[in-house]
């Protein structure tokens, strides 16, 4: 699926950000700005953190290096996002504000085709965003807690590829939309993040290729009952049809 889409420059609030906004307010509380100050600062230093974090590496990613790079006083830094796990967390959250859906190509294996070039364009961004995002999760804990927050919203919104797949008669009603997701962008982690190899659009082509004939001969089926497609009884297995998942109402790579 895509990859922290909005991770390369976000400036709205997300829901349910940690600590007071930039004038003030209780720690921990939503905070949600349309503009403003508060809107201004919190984009000055989200951008402030991606830059330090490519530019030189976890290692000097501090509170005072955001802080100067985002030209705001320290003070402003520690007060709404603590510690460099906060504005790691913010970051990520801010990346699952996107309004980001899954397009829809008629089959598919276009659609999981068109969910790996994403993937594909994220992992091969220059600055590498998204993959310094990936490594910092290994040193934050806040950080990954973020990162799965951030996945699990975006595997909930990904599943209508699967449910339209499952409406089309292209594989079984049972069809395990997390697993499909998985096996079909799996090989881009594997081959752009794990071994730092070149950008290979065939692969996640030929990934996609493979995913939907496996998935049309019931490889990711699940063997448990599942309601009529287009009812609001549950869907592919660990999805919810009458959920809105993958519609992207009600917001959040």
């Amino acid at each position: 699926m895509a990859v922290l889409v909005g991770a390369s420059g976000n400036s709205g609030v997300a829901p349910g950000s940690s600590g007071p906004d930039a004038d003030g307010g209780r720690a921990g509380a939503p905070v949600r700005r349309p503009g403003g100050r508060s809107a201004r600062i919190r984009a000055q230093v989200l951008a402030a953190v991606r830059e330090q974090l490519v530019e030189r590496g976890y290692d000097e990613l501090t509170v005072d290096a955001v802080a100067a790079r985002a030209g705001v006083h320290r003070t402003t830094v520690y007060r709404r996002w603590r510690d460099v796990g906060g504005l790691l967390a913010d970051v990520l959250d801010a990346a699952g504000d996107e309004e980001w859906r899954p397009a829809d190509t008629g089959t598919l294996e276009g659609d999981l085709a068109a969910v790996n070039a994403e993937v594909e364009t994220a992992l091969a961004a220059d600055p590498p965003v998204t993959a310094a995002l990936i490594a910092a999760s290994f040193r934050s804990e806040e950080a990954a807690r973020a990162l799965r927050r951030f996945w699990e919203e975006r595997y909930a919104r990904a599943a209508v590829v699967v449910e339209r797949a499952v409406r089309r008669g292209e594989c079984p009603r049972d069809t395990c939309a997390r697993r499909v997701l998985l096996a079909a962008s799996g090989p881009l982690y594997h081959q752009m993040v794990l071994v730092r190899g070149a950008s290979d659009p065939g692969l996640g082509r030929q990934t996609a290729r493979a995913v939907a004939l496996a998935a049309q001969h019931g490889v990711f089926a699940t063997g448990e009952p599942s309601g009529e497609p287009g009812s609001n009884g549950p869907g592919p297995a660990g999805t919810d049809l009458g959920s809105g998942a993958g519609t992207g109402t009600g917001t959040g790579l």
